[in-house]
């Protein structure tokens, strides 16, 4: 649980340096999909559907 956490916490800051800089390439889709994976699997994953479904359902009722 650790090492995912710490992995989520340097993808997400290599990620978020890559998107500041409007470095768009292969090794930014590679962070992403890193980031995007290791975050699946912490304990936020569940929260995180929450609000996308959350959102999702108030889009539909507009």
């Amino acid at each position: 649980m650790a090492v995912t956490v710490s992995l989520v916490a340097l993808f997400g800051l290599v990620l978020f340096f890559l998107l500041r800089s409007k470095s768009l390439s292969y090794g930014a889709a590679f962070t992403a999909a890193g980031f995007g994976f290791f975050l699946a699997s912490t304990g936020v994953a569940g929260p995180i559907n929450q609000l996308a479904a959350a959102v999702i359902d108030a889009i539909q009722h507009l």
